[in-house]
């Protein structure tokens, strides 16, 4: 079974040690699916560079929708990359490929460790575009070796982390960014998997370009594995 498989067999045969991300009623609570790609012709280039403007656009969608959260982003060919040059390279294909799940809510928003662990690392990537204060957790699930990173967040939820501090199952570990804090973004947490940090600390790249789509996807496994954001009513 290769690492895939032994996640979700982790997943399915321990649900009791599997917990929340962010507080959500997966009975009750509606999400709504954003679409970045370029067949979101609602969303305009200027908006998306103007980060008020883009907010105001995320607010509005998802006051309209009655929905606390939005989600997507798995996987996704975004046009909205295009924002910032930390995406873009001269002299080769630009970056627009998505590789986890955003969920876009308030600033202030609680975020929780969904497994038990201990901090692998944390950094404020504080470029326009980037993750802003970020925050990489280190899980031992039966062996199986995985890490979860949390971008976007409030530099607040930085303060007193150290390398290896113990993360309970469901504990609180941080909360949304606003936009001035977390990379220039509209509030939203970037929530992804990784089997290997290949080195890296603070930091691992959440989009990448399309022709690498097969080398990323043995290392980084579907978060709704652990979200099961799939079991609530998607708008």
């Amino acid at each position: 079974m290769d690492k895939h498989g032994q996640l979700a067999s982790f997943i399915l045969n321990h649900p009791d040690r599997v917990g929340k991300v962010v507080d959500i009623d997966l009975a009750n609570d509606s999400l709504l699916a954003f679409d970045f790609t370029e067949n979101n012709c609602e969303l305009t280039a200027d908006e998306v560079s103007d980060t008020p403007r883009f907010s105001a656009w995320v607010n509005r969608k998802l006051s309209q929708s009655g929905c606390r959260y939005g989600i997507g982003g798995y996987f996704e060919h975004r046009t909205l990359y295009a924002r910032s040059s930390l995406f873009n390279t001269a002299d080769s294909e630009a970056r627009r490929l998505h590789l986890g799940i955003d969920i876009w809510g308030p600033a202030g928003t609680p975020v929780y460790a969904p497994l038990a662990g201990k901090v692998h690392s944390s950094q404020d990537n504080n470029n326009f575009g980037d993750y802003g204060p970020t925050i990489i957790l280190e899980h031992d699930l039966n062996g199986l070796t995985l890490y979860s990173l949390y971008g976007h967040l409030n530099r607040a939820s930085l303060r007193g982390l150290a390398i290896g501090q113990p993360v309970a199952l469901n504990q609180q570990i941080a909360y949304l960014g606003t936009e001035d804090e977390n990379g220039q973004w509209p509030p939203h947490l970037h929530f992804q998997l990784m089997f290997d940090m290949q080195g890296l600390a603070g930091d691992y790249p959440g989009v990448c370009r399309y022709s690498e789509k097969e080398i990323y996807q043995q290392n980084i496994p579907d978060p709704d594995l652990i979200l099961q954001f799939s079991k609530a009513t998607i708008m």
